[in-house]
């Protein structure tokens, strides 16, 4: 496995684990189900479907108000299917978002630190060689996921959050979503996409521009294994993300003024 990845990952994991304890320790049990309001510019009567910002049925929520969370819908009901169409334009709004620049370069500075992967070398061209792994990894495997497999199998590529139920129930909820997902027929489905989509990525990306030494099966499994993991670490911080907005919200607003 990627040292590099492996490390990032267990930051990650750990990082979002004591905050989902806190908004879980802090958020109210049962929220008051209010209606969410919408950016100036963004009512529903007034969304262009063409642009990706506005297609019908995504959002344009940051987990951390800054990762793009496009797919993940709160309190969303009966929502009709994405198209092939919006699948691809949502996917390409979060694979090429601004974030994902120093999200990769600093994959790619840990890389090297490493001196994961000696076939890059070190140096300024090592450092460029694996930035653009980097980059190119998340974006083939965002694809794959997100939007080549939905479309073909017409599956939904969104998580509908739960929101419903105890710590360990959502969180449960959260990791089924790695194996079950919902049809464009709104059925519940095997998780083909995600199983298969990542696994076809790492294949993709180790057999095409890694360096030889890692062309092998062992390797392109453990990218497979650490890919799942880090979906399903992501899905279950969306899946409380809403919780730790709203606590963080309060600790923002001002308090009222009784008078």
């Amino acid at each position: 496995m990627k040292t590099f990845v492996t490390r990032s990952l267990l930051w990650f994991a750990l990082a979002n684990f004591f905050l989902l304890v806190s908004a879980a320790q802090q958020a109210p049990a049962n929220p008051p189900a209010s209606p969410q309001p919408q950016p100036a510019g963004q009512s529903k009567d007034a969304r262009d479907p063409k642009t990706p910002e506005n297609i019908p049925g995504t959002s344009n929520d940051r987990l951390f108000y800054a990762l793009p969370n496009f797919l993940t819908l709160e309190n969303s009901g009966n929502v009709p299917p994405l198209t092939a169409s919006e699948k691809f334009k949502v996917v390409a709004r979060g694979a090429f978002d601004y974030i994902q620049i120093p999200w990769y370069t600093a994959l790619a500075g840990i890389s090297q630190a490493e001196n994961s992967e000696p076939g890059y070398g070190q140096g300024a061209e090592g450092y460029g060689k694996r930035l653009g792994a980097a980059a190119a990894d998340g974006t083939i495997e965002n694809f794959m996921v997100g939007a080549v497999l939905p479309s073909l199998l017409r599956q939904d590529p969104r998580f509908f959050q739960s929101s419903q139920g105890g710590f360990f129930h959502r969180t449960g909820y959260a990791v089924s979503r790695i194996f079950i997902t919902r049809g464009d027929s709104g059925h519940h489905q095997f998780n083909f996409s995600e199983i298969f989509g990542s696994a076809m990525s790492a294949a993709i990306s180790t057999y095409s521009y890694h360096p030889h030494a890692d062309r092998t099966l062992a390797n392109t499994t453990s990218v497979w294994g650490t890919q799942v993991g880090y979906d399903t670490i992501t899905i279950v911080v969306k899946e409380f993300w809403p919780d730790l907005r709203r606590a963080l919200g309060k600790k923002r607003r001002p308090p009222s003024n009784p008078g």
